[in-house]
């Protein structure tokens, strides 16, 4: 009961902090409503003042919230400020396509995440270094890959349709755009947890009983799920409220597009009416996901008889890291003594030459320049970024019955829309993009830790430790942060080139740095148009931030639990005192 208090709490509290967000950015609803139904109109003081008559803004925000609550309680969500027409079918059927794009994802991600670990399985949990390919993958940019996708298979190749939604092979190529990188992800994941299941007893007890390897390796999946799916639930809520780009460069009338419309015409009705229905989906998400654990998990989590998930200490591998920093490295190198700034309308979009090694843009700036100075403020941010995030997901994910609420709540709120709350509360500027992703990234770690946590808590070993008299002081130091955080700092640096992906989509979608700035998102977002003819405008780009997302995840290798020393036969046993016997 608790619980749901909470989380009621906070879901009013999302609701009514949109419902102010006119009078928190400090802008005339009036005004912005009159933009957006006609820009060329003049904004006479009049037809400002028929406006709030109409829309009652001048009974204040908390009257109209109240009204928007009272109607919402008979089925009611309002009329949209723009068209008059009711909020409650449009974002209804906004939904619907989300929902659909979701569920077609979702199989792209399953199918990805399943090649991720095909290896793993194969090989029957035997440690390797990370994989470069799903890593890259991983740091792809979604609205790049929606674009290529887009202009070669839909355009060019003419195989799908590129634009609209119209039927189910509309649905192909965005899907493919969302579930491609949350499918490397996923995967990423899924693989980090199966080496520790295949050396647990029941694995080998099952082997001598000349079980097939393919059950073996279908038990183990079985045993990783539970750590897995409440991350897979935040999956589920971003790929329905957060595919703003993918739903605008494929046209699709999805609930995150809907939302962002309605949040930049300030549409409060719409506006509200589509987060809490994220919030509504966030919840019973993280509900189906927690009855998953509890049915894949069965009496063993409550009577404390589960086997510790540790992922066995690879052998360290330097060589792949060392080679991918050395390419960003080089790129630093050779980029940031350039100007990025300089123009020459001579040398539009030419190829990469000696001269240009990365070629130029639109306006003959040298994309070398520019792509390594976005790299040094991309990286330096979202490196601090990070590592805020995976201290307070450590923290949050330590209370479980605190943080599960607001993971839920936080992660309904799209970065696009945490962006604009950011900026209606604190101002523009460079910082809202970072304080917007900050906002929301820490959710999937705290999800994680807690997850983690859960199994470990019901650890056998754990069990006894208790039993011999450890503290809750004592186990929190010795044995559960030990074997989470280790997995969780992996997890964070494998998110290391999502959080720079989130900063360069806020710029994509024109909420980050503001032209002529060479930020990452501002760099795709300027020269997508010219990708079929000047290919290597956005290649470049996107090359350096696969390059980052290798590296992250090659790097996150060298992030494992520390072993326990144990007595060998060597080692003096000291005999025993009264006092211990």
């Amino acid at each position: 009961m608790r619980t749901l208090l909470w989380r009621a709490a906070l879901a009013g509290a999302l609701v009514c902090a949109i419902g102010l967000l006119p009078w928190l950015s400090r802008t005339d609803p009036a005004l912005t409503v009159l933009r957006a139904r006609s820009q060329d109109r003049d904004p006479d003081p009049a037809v400002l003042t028929a406006i709030r008559d109409q829309l009652g803004s001048d009974d204040g925000a908390l009257t109209l919230l109240g009204r928007w609550l009272g109607g919402l309680a008979h089925g009611d969500a309002g009329r949209s400020w723009i068209s008059g027409a009711p909020a409650g079918p449009a974002v209804l059927q906004a939904l619907g396509a989300s929902l659909l794009l979701m569920a077609v994802a979702l199989v792209v991600a399953g199918c990805t995440a399943a090649a991720v670990c095909a290896r793993t399985l194969y090989r029957g949990g035997r440690v390797r270094p990370g994989a470069t390919g799903s890593a890259m993958l991983a740091a792809l940019p979604e609205f790049l890959t929606a674009s290529v996708l887009a202009t070669v298979v839909g355009v060019q190749l003419g195989w799908l349709p590129a634009l609209g939604w119209y039927g189910p092979r509309h649905t192909v190529l965005p899907a493919l755009a969302l579930g491609l990188p949350a499918g490397a992800v996923l995967g990423r994941l899924l693989d980090d947890q199966l080496p520790g299941a295949f050396t647990e007893p029941w694995v080998r007890a099952a082997a001598a009983r000349g079980l097939p390897r393919a059950r073996i390796a279908r038990q183990a999946v079985r045993r990783c799920l539970p750590g897995l799916l409440p991350n897979t639930a935040l999956f589920v809520v971003g790929m329905t409220g957060g595919a703003v780009a993918v739903e605008q460069i494929f046209d699709i009338p999805g609930l995150g597009r809907t939302t962002l419309q309605a949040a930049l015409a300030q549409d409060l009705p719409v506006l509200q009416a589509g987060t809490l229905a994220l919030v509504l989906l966030a919840a019973l998400a993280a509900g189906a996901a927690r009855l998953a654990v509890r049915l894949l998990t069965g009496p063993a989590l409550r009577d404390g008889a589960l086997p510790a998930p540790h992922r066995p200490a690879p052998a360290a591998r330097r060589t792949t890291p060392l080679l991918l920093g050395s390419a960003l490295l080089a790129v630093l190198g050779a980029g940031l003594p350039r100007d990025p700034l300089a123009l020459d309308t001579a040398a539009r979009l030419r190829p990469p030459s000696p001269a240009h090694p990365f070629g130029t843009d639109a306006l003959g700036r040298d994309l070398l320049a520019r792509v390594a100075h976005g790299a040094l403020d991309t990286l330096l941010l979202a490196l601090a970024i990070s590592a805020g995030t995976l201290l307070a997901g450590l923290l949050l994910g330590l209370l479980p019955r605190l943080s599960g609420p607001l993971v839920d709540t936080v992660n309904a709120v799209p970065p696009v829309l945490a962006a604009l709350l950011v900026t209606a509360v604190a101002g523009g500027g460079p910082a809202t993009p970072a304080l917007a992703v900050a906002a929301v990234a820490w959710a999937p770690l705290a999800a994680h830790t807690s997850a983690l946590l859960r199994q470990e808590r019901a650890a056998l070993h754990l069990t006894a430790t208790r039993a011999l008299g450890a503290g809750r002081w004592y186990l929190l130091r010795h044995e559960l942060l030990p074997a989470v955080v280790p997995s969780v700092t992996r997890h964070a640096l494998l998110r290391l080139p999502g959080t720079a992906l989130a900063l360069a989509s806020l710029g994509f979608l024109g909420l980050g740095a503001q032209p002529p700035a060479p930020e990452w998102g501002h760099l795709l977002a300027e020269n997508q148009p010219y990708a079929e003819r000047a290919p290597w405008s956005v290649l470049a780009p996107a090359a350096v931030l696969a390059v980052l997302g290798a590296l992250a995840v090659t790097s996150a290798g060298a992030v494992r639990r520390r072993r326990p020393v144990r007595r060998t036969a060597r080692t003096p046993v000291r005999p025993a005192t009264p006092a211990t016997r």
